[in-house]
């Protein structure tokens, strides 16, 4: 199996015939007697080139589509992957394959599941009744800020020395510096905090880097059977966090976090 980018190099030369496109596009690996319910789903690119099916190999199952020949990033076919997925999540345990997955043909696919067989279903055992949770959380940099100059006396000695253009080229740099570390470290810390308090209803998490404002892209692996008391303890959290703060919570969702 290989990414789109992996699938095919631009630079094969004019004197060797180009290999075969990827034919088949990858959802999501299971176990051979996972019920599929996938009547009613449309697969990604449509279907124009058939329907969904399971490639099997041994204990395992590959659920496939024809791949498209125009294979992009599409709100309608992320939607489509996405459906697959939890459709088959919702029976049993799964590994959710990343968008744009793609395999030649059947031979290439019950090679792969042969070659990790055993880890394959380990990670299937683990994944057992299990859902992913991803939490973002920003907090509001004017109040961060404010919080900074408030509580660090170097920064706000280096504030007042500097306010309306006062103080010299060093005291503008040295307070520019204190205060971005001192805004890393307290971000760092809410992230911590905030993991700490849920990581004790999960089996697992995965910490990623957060992106723009944010201070915390965390995924959770909640039991199915604790997901609403994890969804509840989640915002009662972020409630007691109050304004200024901004918890973003999604799920439950395909375990995509904790499958490598």
């Amino acid at each position: 199996m290989s990414t789109p980018s992996q699938a095919q190099s631009a630079s094969q030369s004019a004197s060797q015939p180009p290999s075969p496109s990827p034919s088949l596009y990858i959802y999501a690996i299971t176990g051979s007697d996972h019920p599929l319910r996938l009547a009613g789903l449309r697969p990604v690119g449509g279907g124009s080139g058939g329907a969904l099916r399971a490639v099997i190999g041994g204990p395992l199952a590959c659920v496939v589509s024809p791949a498209p020949p125009d294979l992009r990033p599409k709100r309608r076919d992320l939607a489509a992957h996405q459906e697959v997925q939890e459709r088959l999540m919702a029976d049993g345990a799964v590994l959710p394959m990343r968008f744009g997955m793609l395999a030649p043909d059947d031979a290439a696919v019950t090679a792969a599941l042969d070659g990790k067989r055993a880890e394959y279903l380990r990670r299937l055992e683990e994944l057992h009744a299990t859902a992913e949770f991803n939490l973002k959380a920003a907090r509001s940099q004017d109040d961060l800020l404010r919080e900074v100059l408030t509580e660090s006396d170097d920064a706000r000695r280096l504030n007042e020395r500097t306010r309306d253009g006062g103080g010299s080229y060093a005291d503008r740099v040295a307070l520019g510096e204190l205060v971005s570390h001192q805004l890393e470290a307290r971000q760092r810390q809410l992230a911590e905090q905030v993991v700490g308090r849920l990581s004790g209803m999960a089996r697992g998490n995965v910490v990623a880097s957060p992106a723009g404002e944010d201070f915390l892209n965390a995924s959770f692996l909640v039991e199915r059977g604790r997901a609403e008391e994890f969804s509840r303890a989640a915002r009662q959290l972020a409630q007691g966090y109050g304004e200024g703060y901004d918890f973003r919570l999604r799920g439950p969702l395909p375990p995509y976090s904790f499958v490598a």
